[in-house]
Parts: structure tokens; C-alpha cells; sequence
């Protein structure tokens, strides 16, 4: 890719840009203030210091408490540790869960391993709009069930799940509350006592910081067990030297995001909602995936009838802008993403979707560029398909 060709990125719910005020505060981590924190001389208090720290910073933004605060390496590890450890931890009282059909497959893989050790585990189908059916979980409640897993809000459509009310289920059958807050840590706000969330996962890359820090918070009271042996670091729970520069990344980006949520949000919810307007008019035969309204505010995805979500994603990358389809293309599979099968799309429209993720980069420039590329690879491609040609031949 020439230096020169003109990038647009909107694939921020993959991950995004570190930026340069993280960085600055990570690199004095690795080359000047490099002890590690578990050590009792000068050099290895500045790190500790530093991620105590950081630790506050994210236990002040979701209401918690500090040593409810655990470091990870990403938001699949504070899912895999949330849900391994809960099962292990309270098999006595029962062997059930309940999670979504709509989960991120960090969720859902793990759900399947346990399944596997004999756990026994409800997955509650949404509504069209992807939205989890209280009723239906009321009805899946057991006296043997041990744990709810379900996102905060869906990474691929956006849609706001109703946490409140779940967390409050939850608390009324004294049932453990799992949330994957990946996609909405940072973008809304989140406060774990009003939730009645016991365990939330956060990862550092979804919101300007660097990739391979998360945390995992686990309320006090909860009896979760060690997921890394070895040391004694995070109150023993998960061993290994901590990833200070990461750390401190993860500290940084999420004081700045806190800092800028509201001001942020209200820009991306007012471009996203204008680049919904346009494509939804200027763009036949689209539909909206996710919530209307209760979505993540730079979330946007889209179905075209008629084509290939890879082909577009490929076409729109060569006029220089970054999306993503709902369609895995994993082990050689096409299947289209569980996510839209789920609310209800048929195989042959979920596999034409396009996922744009703004961030506060994002100007309306950016938007009225991208929509004329989408009308016009949208336009062509659907020029190339029989089934398109047969459509129009039908008097549509």
C-alpha cells in the first residue's frame, strides 16, 4: 500500500490507534523505570507505584474498588478466567450457565469446553434487533444455576444489551453476573453496583490503549479461583510477572477516554447516525443490523442484499477504507456470522454485511466519501450478480 493513498479508518471495534499520550507515558516503562514490581528495591517501587496507579484509574471508572481490579492480557482471557473459574468454583451449588446465542466466541468457546466437563449451558436466542429476551431468561433460571454470561453490548451489531435488569435477575436468584464490556468499556458509561455486575472484562486496544492488556474485574465475596499458578502477583490469583509499560498504556488510555467519554460519544452517535441516514436511503435493498437506537455510539452495520461481504470489504479496502464483514472466513469456513443468524437473517443476506466503527478521528468527510464507494462497489457488484439480474427481471 502506497504511503501516499488515502486511508479511512472504520474498523475501530477490531482495535484501535494507541494514542501518542499512551505511548509517552508507556516507554519511560521499558527503559528507565524497568523493575519489576514484585522486587523491594527504589527502581522497582516506581513500577509498583505505577500500577497501583493505574489500577485506581480503572476501578474509578466502573465504581469499584481497587483490589477488585485483576490485569490480564485481553479481554478472551478475563472472559475464559470469568467463566472457567466461576464453573470450577461453584460446581457444588449446580452445573448450569446461561449466555447468549449472540456472544463473542470468547464466551461461547468456553461455554462449548465446558459443556465438554459435563456443565450444562442455556443459550438464550434475541430479538430481531439482537437483543436478549428477559422472559427467556427468567424461564432458563434453575435452582442449579450457577452463572449468567451476557455482553454489555454486541461487538458486531452494537446493540446495548438490557444489563440492569439481567444484573438484577441475577442478584434476586443469588446467580453470579458475567459481563464481556469489551466493546462498551470507555464508550458508555458502566457502574458495576447499579449493574449488579460480579465480573466484568475490559480490553485495553478497544479504547486508544495498547493490545495485550486487559483486566478482569471480580467483585469482593466472589470465590474465584487462581487462573495462572506460579508467583503471588494479583493477590495470587494470577501469576506472572505484571506487564507494566502495558499496564500503564491501559491506565493512560482509559483516564483520557473517561475523561472525553460524553463529548465523544455524542459526535460518533451524531456521524454514525448520519451515515446510517444516507446509506439506508441512497443504497436499495440495505438493511440496518442491530438496535435502532440502543447501540453502541460508533457502531454501524449494514446488510446488502445481493453481494458478498468479502468482495465489498475487498473493493472498499482498495479505495482505501477499512471495514468488516460479518462473515468469518476462519479454517477455510464462509459461514456467515452467528451473530446474524441469530436475529434472524437468512444465509444469503447475512453473508452480504459491512461493519464501519467510527472513532472521534472520524469526519464527516470521511462519511460522505464512504458512502459514494459503498453506492458505487455496491452498485457493480450487484451488476455481476445472476440473482440480482434474475430480481430485476422479476419487476422486483
Amino acid at each position: 500500500m502506497s504511503d501516499a493513498k488515502r486511508v479511512i479508518y472504520l474498523d475501530n471495534a477490531a482495535t484501535t490507534r494507541t494514542r501518542p499520550e499512551v505511548v509517552e507515558a508507556m516507554l519511560p516503562f521499558f527503559t528507565q523505570y524497568y523493575g519489576n514490581p514484585s522486587s523491594v528495591y527504589d527502581l522497582a517501587g516506581v513500577s509498583k507505584k505505577a500500577v497501583g496507579d493505574a489500577r485506581q484509574i480503572l476501578a474509578d471508572s466502573i465504581g469499584a474498588k481497587p483490589q477488585e481490579i485483576y490485569f490480564t492480557a485481553g479481554g478472551s482471557e478475563s472472559d475464559n478466567w470469568a467463566i472457567k473459574a466461576a464453573a470450577e468454583a461453584y460446581q457444588q451449588k449446580g452445573r448450569h450457565i446461561i449466555t447468549s446465542k449472540v456472544e463473542h466466541h470468547a464466551v461461547l468457546h468456553t461455554c462449548q469446553y465446558l459443556e465438554k466437563q459435563g456443565f450444562e449451558v442455556t443459550y438464550l436466542d434475541v430479538d430481531e434487533h439482537g437483543v436478549v429476551k428477559l422472559e427467556e431468561l427468567k424461564k432458563a433460571i434453575r435452582p442449579d444455576t450457577i452463572l449468567i454470561s451476557v455482553m454489555f453490548a454486541n461487538n458486531e451489531i452494537g446493540t446495548m444489551e438490557p444489563v440492569k435488569a439481567i444484573g438484577q435477575l441475577a442478584k434476586e436468584n443469588g446467580i453470579l453476573f458475567h459481563t464481556d464490556a469489551v466493546q462498551a468499556y470507555a464508550h458508555v458509561p458502566i457502574d458495576v453496583d447499579a449493574y449488579h455486575i460480579d465480573m466484568l472484562s475490559a480490553s485495553g486496544h478497544k479504547l486508544n490503549g495498547p493490545k495485550g492488556i486487559g483486566f478482569l474485574y471480580i467483585r469482593t465475596g466472589v470465590k474465584i479461583r487462581s487462573f495462572i499458578h506460579g508467583g503471588a502477583q494479583e493477590r495470587k490469583r494470577r501469576a506472572g510477572t505484571e506487564n507494566v509499560p502495558g499496564i500503564v498504556g491501559l491506565g493512560k488510555a482509559a483516564q483520557l477516554a473517561m475523561a472525553t467519554m460524553e463529548e465523544r460519544a455524542a459526535k460518533e452517535k451524531a456521524l454514525r447516525d448520519y451515515l446510517i441516514r444516507r446509506v439506508l436511503a441512497e443504497v436499495p435493498y440495505t438493511r440496518l443490523n442491530g438496535h435502532p437506537t440502543d447501540r453502541l455510539p460508533n457502531n454501524a452495520n449494514f446488510a446488502f442484499q445481493f453481494i458478498e461481504g468479502e468482495s465489498l470489504l475487498i473493493m472498499l479496502d482498495m479505495a482505501g477504507v477499512c471495514g468488516s464483514s460479518g462473515s468469518a472466513c476462519t479454517s477455510g469456513s464462509l459461514d456467515p456470522s452467528h451473530v446474524l443468524l441469530a436475529i434472524g437473517l437468512p444465509h444469503e443476506i447475512a453473508h452480504g454485511s459491512l461493519r464501519l466503527t467510527l472513532s472521534e478521528e472520524t469526519t464527516r468527510e470521511d462519511i460522505n466519501y464512504v458512502v459514494g464507494e459503498i453506492k458505487r462497489i455496491v452498485e457493480r457488484l450487484r451488476s455481476m450478480s445472476p440473482l440480482y439480474e434474475d430480481f430485476v427481471k422479476q419487476g422486483r
